[in-house]
């Protein structure tokens, strides 16, 4: 068992959980808890760390927890030490160094008619989680981050992906309208939630290569990045309300392209 914080295993797991710079120079992330240990690749499962009295109320969960535990090398940690390198207020007491995921561009749109999400400055890691875990819900092909969105990785992003991290492809890029403007050669139509729309949403025709560009939760799209869409577009809204969260506009966006996917 680790009983000190100061092992240099611990310390390592500490800084993939403050760190972005720790995540990407050691290519991993964390998860936490036992529902996304169970959905772990087990091939990307670098490190297990589990709690000196971990346990599960839930029968079937703690049987698929430890049938899995007996298929890998793992560690038992002191409650003190699982304190240190857990994120969460209420720790399940199991913790896993993950092998970080690394995709293309060409990955993102070997589809033939891709649905994509172009995220801009995202800054909430829930929030992005959120947008991640909706897009395998309303199946797109990916998730494009510009290079100043939240670390995908941090622990918040991935626990509010629900285990869609493990599944839907994702890439940073240092120069979004670069990336939009190869998306744009290869046929991909760019769709702005923008003030500026004068269509509704859902008047849009999504059946083709589409990618939504989503922008910062206060201020919205660069001008750079919401002059190479193809088509402003708007969410109508009632009463008082002058614009939704991020992330529910890009729920709404998603799923109309889902639902008229659906009746092609």
């Amino acid at each position: 068992m680790i009983t000190s914080p100061g092992n240099a295993r611990i310390k390592a797991v500490v800084q993939l959980k403050q760190k972005a710079k720790a995540r990407r120079e050691m290519k991993a992330f964390l998860v936490e808890g036992i529902k996304l240990f169970l959905e772990a690749p087990v091939e990307r499962i670098r490190e297990v760390y589990i709690s000196e009295s971990f346990s599960c109320p839930d029968k079937e969960a703690r049987d698929a927890v430890w049938d899995k535990l007996g298929r890998m090398h793992f560690e038992t940690v002191s409650e003190a030490v699982f304190e240190k390198i857990s994120d969460t207020c209420t720790p399940q007491g199991i913790l896993c160094v993950m092998e970080a995921y690394h995709y293309t561009l060409p990955d993102l749109l070997r589809p033939e008619k891709p649905l994509l999400l172009l995220l801009e400055n995202i800054q909430d890691p829930g929030n992005l989680g959120t947008m991640i875990r909706t897009g395998e819900g309303a199946g797109i092909d990916g998730v494009i981050l510009s290079g100043d969105t939240v670390d995908p990785g941090n622990p918040k992003t991935v626990r509010a992906t629900m285990g869609s991290i493990y599944r839907v492809p994702f890439l940073c890029t240092e120069n979004l309208p670069d990336t939009i403007r190869e998306l744009k050669d290869s046929g991909i139509r760019i769709y702005a939630a923008h003030l500026q729309g004068t269509v509704n949403y859902d008047a849009c025709d999504y059946r083709g290569g589409s990618a939504f560009l989503i922008g910062n939760e206060a201020k919205g799209l660069r001008r750079e990045s919401a002059a190479l869409a193809d088509q402003y577009m708007k969410i109508p809204m009632a009463g008082k309300v002058e614009s939704l969260n991020a992330g529910i506009a890009a729920a709404l966006l998603m799923y109309e392209a889902a639902r008229q996917r659906r009746n092609v």
